[in-house]
């Protein structure tokens, strides 16, 4: 299998190459050159197994460099990391159910491929021959930021420093980043909102000095954000999982379309679900459900990307994005391959604020995609409702979700059977979930945890109440420009402690 750039189709390279650049040198994403078929019997025999063999079968067509048995070693060890089944099914009613991509070790659906990638690139780095230490930093709304740190901690020939918008995060998430531990990480706050770390840091991959003096120091930088090709490969896999899961129940017939809602913000979630379509998949539609930041939904209604618009803070901060980094490879699709034309869609992006990519491909995604969003009081009411009627607990983002389910079900007669992507816990959004359910917010977080699971008997595990009264590494605050500096000094630090 091999790889191109959505800005260049022309030059492919390999997996690990893909994976351990994580940016192509144009600016652009890596791609599939073409996606490799899963036929419906093979999703049948998948039925019958776990789900690191689940996981292994579907990145074993994306990375030929490594063996099935190799990428079931590697899935085998990332998802024992989990509590239990690490994509659980559940069904709330006839035709709805809920996969829930939190249980692993930092509540967050991030875990499902971060915990992967780790170990994917130190085998492919193996296979490569590579010897510089991969340095990785990591713009974060919340969630990629810990599972990062949790995944890469300690992990030889690796370093992460993570940079998350400062105050615009939940204090669990917060918590959970600044106590890491870990000899090769760091973690930083920006001064201004996500779109302002993410972009600082996207520039430093495109920084040739930075570059340079990294490699000076035996560093290269590659990225575990969604825009690497091997955060996307493990999130296909579990679209798969879920249909499995709807065939083996008895839910579903082989062959019967599945639609998924999926509440995004980067667009990397939804995006491996129309990867996983293009492979095979029976799906309906890709529900896009958007927060306050409805910037995606805003897209799917005109075809103009604009960010000519208020960023606002929500209460589900891991989707308060404006710049959708993954749609990129979405729109490459659309434009028939057309790397020229992607280009400079992103320049317009960049220059003018906006972008408008005409009304044919706009119908053309329409037949694929819905898009919705949902004001935070409208979801924190759907987050009651929802636990009132099925005694699901849901969290803010996964509520968000629900919201737009029902918005999309009310305005379509025929649905069909539908899974709701839950992409976090509740324990990392206490407060919040307290207010959705009418009651009293405790000032102090940890109250807060043992009155929601009082209240609601959802268990709190013991090293989310831990977090609490663990000490703080990291308390720098920057600017966003000087982001590369601090990537460089990050690298130094490495060298001295190597």
């Amino acid at each position: 299998m091999k790889y191109i750039s959505t800005r260049n189709p022309a030059a492919a390279v390999s997996g690990s190459a893909a994976v351990l650049s994580g940016l192509a040198p144009d600016g652009g994403l890596y791609v599939p050159e073409s996606f490799p078929p899963v036929s419906i019997k093979e999703i049948e025999d998948m039925t019958v197994l776990d789900y690191p063999e689940r996981s292994a079968r579907i990145m074993s067509l994306f990375f030929d460099e490594l063996t099935y048995d190799e990428l079931l070693d590697i899935t085998r060890r990332a998802y024992s990391t989990f509590d239990g089944d690490p994509a659980p099914l559940v069904k709330l009613d006839d035709g709805l159910y809920v996969l829930e991509l939190w249980h692993g070790r930092t509540h967050a659906f991030k875990d499902m491929a971060l915990s992967v990638l780790p170990l994917l690139m130190t085998a492919l780095k193996a296979k490569a021959g590579q010897t510089e230490t991969c340095l990785i930093p990591v713009a974060t709304s919340g969630d990629t930021g810990k599972a990062a740190l949790e995944g890469f901690a300690d992990v030889e020939g690796t370093g992460v420093v993570v940079f998350y918008p400062d105050g615009g995060v939940s204090h669990t998430q917060r918590r959970q980043m600044v106590t890491t531990l870990g000899t090769n990480v760091s973690v930083i706050a920006v001064r201004g909102n996500f779109d302002d770390a993410q972009t600082a840091v996207k520039r430093a991959f495109g920084d040739e000095k930075l570059g340079s003096d990294l490699k000076a120091l035996g560093c290269k930088m590659t990225g575990a954000n969604s825009i690497n090709l091997g955060r996307l490969a493990p999130q296909v896999a579990y679209y798969f999982s879920a249909y499995a899961d709807l065939l083996a129940s008895g839910q579903i017939e082989s062959g019967e379309k599945v639609d998924f809602c999926v509440p995004t913000g980067n667009f990397g979630n939804i995006l491996a679900g129309y990867y996983a379509y293009r492979m095979g998949l029976p799906v309906g539609r890709l529900i896009c459900a958007s927060n306050d930041n409805n910037v995606l939904s805003d897209f799917l209604a005109t075809g103009v990307y604009s960010l000519d618009r208020e960023f606002i803070k929500t209460t589900s901060p891991s989707m308060d994005i404006l710049v959708s980094s993954n749609l990129e490879r979405l729109l490459f699709e659309f434009a028939d391959r057309d790397g020229a034309l992607v280009s400079e869609w992103m320049k317009e992006l960049r220059t003018v604020g906006h972008y408008d990519i005409g009304a044919e491909r706009l119908a053309a995604i329409k037949e694929k995609f819905w898009g919705g969003f949902a004001l935070q009081s409208d979801y924190a009411e759907t987050l009651a409702e929802v636990y009132d009627e099925y005694g699901y607990l849901a969290d803010p983002h996964t509520a968000v979700a629900f919201d737009v389910y029902g918005q999309y079900s009310d305005g379509n007669a025929e649905t069909v059977p539908t899974v709701v992507l839950s992409t976090a816990s509740p324990v990392k959004f206490a407060p919040a979930v307290l207010s959705a359910l009418g009651e009293e917010v405790p000032d102090d977080d940890v109250k807060a945890l043992h009155k929601m699971e009082d209240i609601t008997a959802f268990p709190v595990p013991d090293s989310v109440y831990a977090l609490f009264g663990m000490a703080e590494r990291f308390n720098e605050v920057i600017d966003p420009s000087e982001v590369p500096a601090a990537v460089e000094n990050f690298a130094k630090k490495l060298k001295e402690n190597a």
